[in-house]
């Protein structure tokens, strides 16, 4: 999982990336590639 932080581009790079929020994080996960985690901050 990367950990950056903006995540507005890694959104854009793939088109089933979710932006979701946990526990007051912002993550992107993707189900169909898996190499696309990453996480705000």
């Amino acid at each position: 999982m990367k950990i950056r932080n903006s995540l507005k581009t890694l959104l854009s790079r793939h088109r089933d990336n979710r932006l979701v929020r946990r526990k007051g994080r912002v993550y992107i996960i993707n189900k169909t590639q898996k190499r696309y985690k990453a996480r705000q901050g």
